[in-house]
């Protein structure tokens, strides 16, 4: 395994040293593998968040090109989703 020296403020550092402390992990290594862990899972699923915007601006532009548009106005639409949920409670 490559190793990589890394600098921590003094307030990461007291963390890495407590997380070790307390035992959830037997060492700072470790630590940092499970944050960079969290880090990529993060980074995938605001990545597949993206794409599904993207994807709903295309589908939404699409119906626009082809005239597929609504008259009504955004406050209107966002005054029935709010009738429907409160008929759901």
């Amino acid at each position: 395994m490559p190793t990589m020296n890394v600098s921590l403020t003094s307030e990461l550092a007291k963390f890495v040293e407590d997380e070790v402390q307390e035992g959830e992990y037997s060492s700072a290594s470790e630590v940092v593998r499970d944050g960079l862990r969290l880090l990529l899972r993060d980074k995938a699923a605001r990545a597949e968040k993206l794409a599904i915007l993207r994807q709903a601006i295309e589908v939404g532009l699409a119906d626009a090109r082809a005239g597929r548009l609504s008259s009504r106005t955004a406050v209107a639409i966002a005054k029935d989703l709010q009738k429907g949920r409160r008929r759901r409670a």
